[in-house]
């Protein structure tokens, strides 16, 4: 891999006996692949219709723009063609390096080694030239509907990640010279990850992120203090202790989503909007929800909102003594929180004084990315699996959110932990994204079929608890915060959905980032920045370009928001009350439970 002479030479010994731990690793191996899960091919990947689709678009404009297709491949050939013999050019003059290399950067390809060597820099380029050809043929196409466009440049894309020469030893010169570098060392180390997942994951292939022996949920994460004061089948309530002598009246409620754990908003100290919103002086209560199995078959949206939204204002109301709460719903927890608002405006309760809503869709007219994995061929295997095993596995969700960035979330890893020897990461953020729950099989269907499908809320079609649910019977004040590059909430479609709420009083900020990194932005970081725009009438385009752009964390700005809704200043509430006594330390129980 290196041209200096000095470099120690190999071991022979130390290699051999290196590949004799190889041999001995690679029989764990099958051993753990052979308790690897059944998944059904529905759940694997599109349907064949949707390239049966693209090969009849193509055949179709092969027939009447026989040109157009003529030049792309043209084009291609070109380039690969041109690269060949300019590479072959410079080794015939005697140099050992790679022809002019106009390829831009990548972060695949950070290695000094993709650039100086001419053979990994052929390689490179030769994938390149190749994954731009695949874009623009598939770019291209016409005849296609613009959803099934969509998913096919999805899936398209999907292929050629996974093909990149940095996924492959052989062609990894990061991965080869650490091989030399450790007389093999890496690869058995590398080996040893690999096998360690498929053993911690009975025999599927999920990348362990992040070290999880370096985190313990209420020990060193999910610190803030506070007590469980009530517990159902369907969650954990938990009041935080005051960090303030005083405390605003209204309490304030927040409701994560059930996808995945509370404790996001509870990491270490530094970056916990949990106990960042204790020190603002707020009485705060968070729903942790259950890690459902199969005995919650038959929990549907209608039991989240009942057992779950509405006992929960209720035991606040008790506890706080007042008739008012301020609330917030997270992702599918915030959807969840508009049916609840419309369902109490129609019970005429006036429980909830203000709602919040972070990365919240409530109009899936566009799904955004997500949107590629909402479709019947998904849908309906997802329906099949929760109806056989009576819950949707975590695996399925864990997977399909790591596939909407793939790079970062699977192949990167892999080549780290499996290719380098590397050993995951001491990441808090990484560890509670590994730490997934399981839904409800009949919750799964009702929300993928009703809200994501057939965008019944927004139509002000859909019905739960007996009663039409829409958008606008949302009348209380409103502030959302969506994530300019979310891929799983896409704040276009979130900001149509806050346009379509019958409030008043609304107020919509854009963070900087992604689903989790723009909210989990604390003060102190000065990281991402966020926009704002009052004027709620225009298009989402045109609200972001007359938006001004603000630095810094949106915390402070919406707590401005939140506190003349939350009304004088009282003594600081401690946990419970005498019919509310503590039944366990923050955390809680349901957050660490393993199903």
């Amino acid at each position: 891999m290196t041209t200096d002479d000095t470099d120690t030479p190999v071991d022979p010994s130390k290699l051999e006996e290196n590949l004799a731990q190889i041999e001995a690793l690679s029989q764990r191996l099958v051993s753990a692949l052979s308790h690897q899960r059944q998944v059904a091919p529905s759940l694997q990947g599109p349907s064949p219709e949707l390239y049966a689709k693209a090969a009849s678009a193509y055949w179709q404009e092969m027939m009447s723009n026989p040109s157009k297709i003529f030049e792309q491949q043209v084009s291609y050939w070109g380039k690969t063609l041109k690269h060949y013999i300019d590479s072959q050019q410079q080794l015939a003059h005697g140099k050992l390096q790679p022809p002019a290399d106009e390829s831009g950067t990548d972060p695949r390809f950070s290695s000094p080694l993709w650039q100086s060597n001419p053979y990994f820099n052929y390689i490179k380029q030769q994938y390149l030239f190749s994954s731009q050809a695949i874009g623009n043929a598939v770019q291209g196409l016409e005849g296609m509907e613009p959803d099934d466009k969509k998913r096919l440049e999805y899936f398209s894309k999907q292929i050629v990640d996974l093909m990149a020469p940095t996924n492959f030893l052989a062609t990894n010169p990061e991965a080869l010279e650490r091989a030399v570098e450790t007389d093999g060392q890496s690869l058995v180390d590398g080996l040893e990850n690999l096998v360690k997942d498929l053993e911690d994951h009975q025999g599927d292939f999920v990348v362990n992120l992040a070290d999880k022996k370096a985190f313990q949920v209420g020990g060193n994460i999910g610190t803030t203090e506070g007590e469980v004061v009530y517990r159902n089948r369907m969650f954990e309530l938990i009041q935080y202790a005051p960090a303030t002598d005083e405390q605003y009246k209204t309490p304030l409620i927040i409701f994560p989503p059930w996808i995945n754990k509370f404790y996001i908003l509870d990491l270490k100290p530094q970056n916990s909007l949990i106990k960042w919103i204790t020190e603002q002086g707020y009485t705060l209560f968070v729903v942790s929800w259950v890690n459902p199995d199969a005995g919650y078959a038959d929990v549907g949206m209608e039991d989240y909102i009942e057992e779950g939204y509405l006992t929960a204002l209720e035991q606040v109301k008790e506890i706080t003594g007042e008739k008012k709460v301020n609330v917030i719903g997270y992702c599918i927890a915030g959807t969840t929180l508009a049916l609840t608002l419309s369902l109490l405006k129609q019970r005429g309760d006036k429980s909830v004084k203000s709602a919040t809503f972070f990365t919240t869709l409530t109009d899936f007219s566009d799904r955004g990315e997500v949107g590629v994995f909402l479709t019947d061929d998904f849908v309906d295997g997802i329906e099949a699996e929760v109806t056989e095993k009576g819950y949707l596995d975590s695996f399925y969700m864990s997977r399909t959110f790591s596939f909407l960035r793939s790079n970062d979330l699977i192949y990167r890893p892999a080549i780290r932990s499996y290719m380098m020897g590397e050993s995951p990461p001491a990441f808090d953020l990484l560890f509670w994204n590994g730490d997934s729950t399981n839904l409800p099989a009949r919750m799964s269907v009702e929300y993928l079929r009703h809200l994501c499908q057939n965008d019944e809320l927004a139509r002000g079609e859909i019905e739960l608890c007996g009663t039409r649910l829409a958008l606008a019977d949302v009348e209380v004040p409103v502030c959302a915060i969506a994530c300019e590059t979310d891929h799983i909430a896409a704040w276009k479609s979130s900001y149509r959905g806050v346009q379509q709420m019958g409030s008043a009083d609304k107020t919509f900020i854009l963070s900087e980032s992604g689903h989790i990194a723009g909210i989990v932005n604390p003060p102190s970081k000065k990281k991402y920045g966020h926009y704002t725009n009052e004027d709620m009438q225009a298009a989402p385009e045109a609200w972001q370009e007359a938006a001004t752009f603000n630095e810094g964390s949106w915390w402070p700005r919406w707590e401005e928001w939140l506190r003349p809704r939350s009304g004088k200043k009282v003594p600081a509430r401690q946990p419970g009350d005498s019919t509310h006594p503590s039944l366990a330390k923050a955390p809680g129980t349901y957050v660490v439970e393993i199903k």
